[in-house]
Protein backbone atom coordinates (compact mmCIF):
# COMPACT_ATOMS: atom_id res chain seq x y z
CA UNK A 1 0.00 0.00 0.00
CA UNK A 2 2.75 2.31 0.64
CA UNK A 3 4.60 1.60 -2.08
CA UNK A 4 1.34 2.55 -4.15
CA UNK A 5 1.01 5.29 -2.08
CA UNK A 6 4.32 6.49 -3.16
CA UNK A 7 3.97 5.59 -6.68
CA UNK A 8 1.02 7.72 -7.06
CA UNK A 9 2.61 10.95 -5.28
CA UNK A 10 5.38 10.20 -8.29
CA UNK A 11 3.12 10.57 -11.07
CA UNK A 12 1.87 13.01 -9.43
CA UNK A 13 5.01 15.51 -9.07
CA UNK A 14 5.72 14.45 -12.50
CA UNK A 15 2.29 15.97 -13.99
CA UNK A 16 2.80 18.75 -12.04
CA UNK A 17 5.92 19.66 -13.49
CA UNK A 18 5.17 18.61 -17.02
CA UNK A 19 2.36 21.43 -16.55
CA UNK A 20 4.70 23.85 -14.78
CA UNK A 21 7.15 23.18 -18.10
CA UNK A 22 4.59 23.66 -20.67
CA UNK A 23 3.23 26.91 -18.46
CA UNK A 24 7.02 28.24 -18.53
CA UNK A 25 7.55 27.36 -22.07
CA UNK A 26 4.16 29.29 -23.77
CA UNK A 27 5.10 32.39 -21.32
CA UNK A 28 8.72 32.01 -22.63
CA UNK A 29 7.74 32.12 -26.18
CA UNK A 30 5.15 35.18 -25.64
CA UNK A 31 7.85 36.93 -24.00
CA UNK A 32 10.03 36.51 -27.09
CA UNK A 33 7.66 37.27 -29.72
CA UNK A 34 6.65 40.19 -27.36
CA UNK A 35 10.55 41.03 -27.64
CA UNK A 36 10.73 40.75 -31.11
CA UNK A 37 7.82 43.08 -32.22
CA UNK A 38 9.39 45.55 -29.40
CA UNK A 39 13.23 45.24 -31.63
CA UNK A 40 10.98 45.60 -34.71
CA UNK A 41 9.09 48.60 -34.26
CA UNK A 42 12.55 49.98 -32.50
CA UNK A 43 14.06 50.07 -35.51
CA UNK A 44 11.48 50.93 -37.48
CA UNK A 45 11.17 53.76 -35.57
CA UNK A 46 14.54 54.19 -35.59
CA UNK A 47 15.29 54.17 -39.39
CA UNK A 48 12.08 56.80 -39.67
CA UNK A 49 13.55 59.00 -37.30
CA UNK A 50 17.35 59.54 -38.90
CA UNK A 51 15.75 59.90 -42.35
CA UNK A 52 16.78 63.66 -43.49
CA UNK A 53 16.02 64.90 -45.83
CA UNK A 54 18.97 66.03 -49.05
CA UNK A 55 18.46 69.98 -49.76
CA UNK A 56 19.99 69.50 -53.01
CA UNK A 57 19.78 67.24 -55.67
CA UNK A 58 23.02 65.95 -55.74
CA UNK A 59 22.79 65.02 -52.19
CA UNK A 60 20.11 62.01 -52.45
CA UNK A 61 21.53 58.08 -52.32
CA UNK A 62 19.18 56.18 -54.14
CA UNK A 63 18.92 52.21 -54.38
CA UNK A 64 21.22 50.81 -56.29
CA UNK A 65 21.16 48.25 -59.01
CA UNK A 66 20.68 44.94 -57.48
CA UNK A 67 18.73 45.85 -54.83
CA UNK A 68 14.71 45.54 -54.45
CA UNK A 69 12.32 48.68 -54.49
CA UNK A 70 9.67 48.90 -51.61
CA UNK A 71 7.10 47.75 -51.75
CA UNK A 72 4.23 51.11 -52.65
CA UNK A 73 0.43 50.80 -53.23
CA UNK A 74 -0.11 54.49 -55.26
CA UNK A 75 -3.37 56.09 -56.48
CA UNK A 76 -3.93 55.67 -60.55
CA UNK A 77 -5.29 59.00 -63.03
CA UNK A 78 -8.60 57.34 -62.03
CA UNK A 79 -8.39 57.47 -58.71
CA UNK A 80 -7.94 54.00 -58.20
CA UNK A 81 -5.45 52.22 -56.03
CA UNK A 82 -2.59 50.54 -57.85
CA UNK A 83 -0.57 47.59 -56.20
CA UNK A 84 3.09 48.43 -57.55
CA UNK A 85 5.08 45.55 -56.33
CA UNK A 86 1.73 42.83 -57.69
CA UNK A 87 1.92 44.41 -60.88
CA UNK A 88 6.00 44.03 -60.92
CA UNK A 89 5.50 40.23 -60.30
CA UNK A 90 3.77 40.07 -63.26
CA UNK A 91 5.78 41.53 -66.05
CA UNK A 92 8.97 42.95 -65.91
CA UNK A 93 8.94 46.59 -65.93
CA UNK A 94 10.39 50.16 -66.52
CA UNK A 95 9.41 52.65 -63.72
CA UNK A 96 9.83 56.22 -64.28
CA UNK A 97 10.02 58.55 -61.82
CA UNK A 98 9.34 62.42 -62.75
CA UNK A 99 8.33 65.78 -61.25
CA UNK A 100 5.23 66.17 -62.98
CA UNK A 101 3.48 67.59 -65.67
CA UNK A 102 3.83 70.62 -64.74
CA UNK A 103 7.75 70.35 -66.65
CA UNK A 104 8.56 70.85 -69.75
CA UNK A 105 11.12 68.44 -69.47
CA UNK A 106 9.17 66.01 -68.36
CA UNK A 107 5.83 66.15 -70.82
CA UNK A 108 9.08 65.60 -73.61
CA UNK A 109 10.01 62.78 -71.65
CA UNK A 110 6.43 61.09 -71.42
CA UNK A 111 5.68 62.04 -75.11
CA UNK A 112 8.86 60.09 -76.02
CA UNK A 113 8.41 56.65 -73.84
CA UNK A 114 4.85 56.73 -76.06
CA UNK A 115 6.34 56.46 -79.09
CA UNK A 116 8.82 53.96 -77.73
CA UNK A 117 5.80 51.80 -75.75
CA UNK A 118 4.89 49.10 -78.65
CA UNK A 119 8.75 48.58 -78.96
CA UNK A 120 9.12 48.20 -75.08
CA UNK A 121 6.03 46.20 -74.96
CA UNK A 122 7.60 43.94 -78.00
CA UNK A 123 10.40 43.42 -75.37
CA UNK A 124 7.96 42.06 -72.96
CA UNK A 125 8.03 45.06 -70.92
CA UNK A 126 5.05 47.16 -68.76
CA UNK A 127 5.88 50.99 -68.58
CA UNK A 128 5.22 52.34 -65.24
CA UNK A 129 5.28 56.40 -64.55
CA UNK A 130 5.23 58.06 -60.69
CA UNK A 131 5.05 61.76 -60.25
CA UNK A 132 3.96 64.10 -57.30
CA UNK A 133 0.57 64.93 -59.45
CA UNK A 134 -2.46 63.94 -57.37
CA UNK A 135 -5.19 62.01 -59.98
CA UNK A 136 -6.62 65.00 -61.67
CA UNK A 137 -3.42 66.48 -62.90
CA UNK A 138 -2.48 62.95 -64.27
CA UNK A 139 -5.77 62.58 -66.00
CA UNK A 140 -4.23 66.06 -67.50
CA UNK A 141 -1.35 64.50 -68.56
CA UNK A 142 -2.70 61.38 -70.33
CA UNK A 143 -4.76 63.49 -72.21
CA UNK A 144 -2.56 65.93 -73.92
CA UNK A 145 0.10 63.39 -74.24
CA UNK A 146 -2.38 60.60 -75.03
CA UNK A 147 -0.33 58.61 -73.06
CA UNK A 148 -1.40 54.76 -73.02
CA UNK A 149 0.47 53.67 -70.37
CA UNK A 150 0.34 53.48 -66.54
CA UNK A 151 0.00 56.81 -64.83
CA UNK A 152 0.72 57.16 -61.17
CA UNK A 153 0.56 59.50 -58.21
CA UNK A 154 3.13 59.70 -55.33
CA UNK A 155 2.04 63.08 -54.68
CA UNK A 156 3.36 62.30 -50.57
CA UNK A 157 6.50 61.31 -52.08
CA UNK A 158 6.36 58.51 -49.73
CA UNK A 159 8.13 56.18 -53.21
CA UNK A 160 10.46 58.32 -53.92
CA UNK A 161 11.54 58.65 -49.99
CA UNK A 162 12.32 54.82 -50.48
CA UNK A 163 13.96 54.27 -53.66
CA UNK A 164 16.49 57.78 -52.00
CA UNK A 165 15.85 59.83 -54.62
CA UNK A 166 13.50 62.68 -52.73
CA UNK A 167 15.28 66.33 -51.99
CA UNK A 168 13.61 69.41 -50.21
CA UNK A 169 11.91 71.56 -53.62
CA UNK A 170 13.09 75.06 -53.44
CA UNK A 171 10.78 77.73 -52.56
CA UNK A 172 10.19 78.68 -56.07
CA UNK A 173 8.26 75.62 -56.39
CA UNK A 174 6.34 75.43 -53.17
CA UNK A 175 3.10 77.09 -53.55
CA UNK A 176 3.48 75.22 -57.37
CA UNK A 177 3.42 71.97 -55.65
CA UNK A 178 0.73 72.21 -53.09
CA UNK A 179 -1.29 72.86 -55.93
CA UNK A 180 -0.74 70.04 -58.16
CA UNK A 181 -0.44 67.70 -55.20
CA UNK A 182 -3.66 68.26 -53.94
CA UNK A 183 -2.68 69.35 -50.78
CA UNK A 184 -0.84 65.88 -49.76
CA UNK A 185 3.32 67.36 -50.55
CA UNK A 186 3.22 68.84 -47.14
CA UNK A 187 7.40 68.24 -46.69
CA UNK A 188 7.50 69.99 -50.08
CA UNK A 189 9.49 67.54 -52.09
CA UNK A 190 10.46 66.67 -55.80
CA UNK A 191 12.11 63.74 -57.04
CA UNK A 192 15.67 63.08 -58.91
CA UNK A 193 13.83 61.95 -62.45
CA UNK A 194 14.74 58.21 -62.53
CA UNK A 195 14.66 55.28 -64.55
CA UNK A 196 14.58 51.49 -62.95
CA UNK A 197 14.49 48.40 -65.29
CA UNK A 198 12.93 46.07 -63.01
CA UNK A 199 12.65 42.39 -63.22
CA UNK A 200 9.60 40.36 -61.91
CA UNK A 201 11.03 40.27 -58.37
CA UNK A 202 11.18 43.98 -58.12
CA UNK A 203 15.06 43.88 -58.43
CA UNK A 204 16.85 46.77 -60.18
CA UNK A 205 18.53 45.49 -63.00
CA UNK A 206 19.40 49.07 -64.60
CA UNK A 207 18.73 52.55 -63.59
CA UNK A 208 18.98 56.20 -64.72
CA UNK A 209 19.58 59.07 -62.27
CA UNK A 210 20.66 62.25 -62.69
CA UNK A 211 20.51 65.06 -60.55
CA UNK A 212 20.10 67.73 -63.89
CA UNK A 213 16.50 67.45 -63.98
CA UNK A 214 17.14 68.84 -67.58
CA UNK A 215 18.93 65.67 -68.51
CA UNK A 216 16.44 62.90 -69.67
CA UNK A 217 17.63 58.93 -70.63
CA UNK A 218 16.62 59.30 -74.47
CA UNK A 219 14.43 56.40 -75.59
CA UNK A 220 17.16 54.83 -77.51
CA UNK A 221 19.77 54.18 -75.17
CA UNK A 222 16.70 52.90 -72.96
CA UNK A 223 15.39 50.53 -75.68
CA UNK A 224 18.95 49.05 -75.75
CA UNK A 225 19.31 48.77 -72.17
CA UNK A 226 16.10 46.84 -72.01
CA UNK A 227 17.05 44.68 -74.52
CA UNK A 228 20.27 43.85 -73.51
CA UNK A 229 18.63 43.07 -69.97
CA UNK A 230 16.12 40.40 -71.99
CA UNK A 231 19.27 38.57 -73.49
Amino acid sequence: MKNLNRVTSIRLMLVTYAMACSIYIAKSQEYNQSMDLIKELHISNKVRSSFTVPQKPEDINPLRKGRKIPTANLVTSSGELFNVSKAVAEKPTILIVYRGGWCPYCTKQLSGLQNALPELEKLGYQLIAVSTDAPDELMKSVAKEKLNYTLLSDADLSLSKQLGIAYKAPKAYWEMLTKTSDGKNVEMLLPVPSVFILDTTGTIQFEYINPDFRERLNTTLLKAAAASIKK
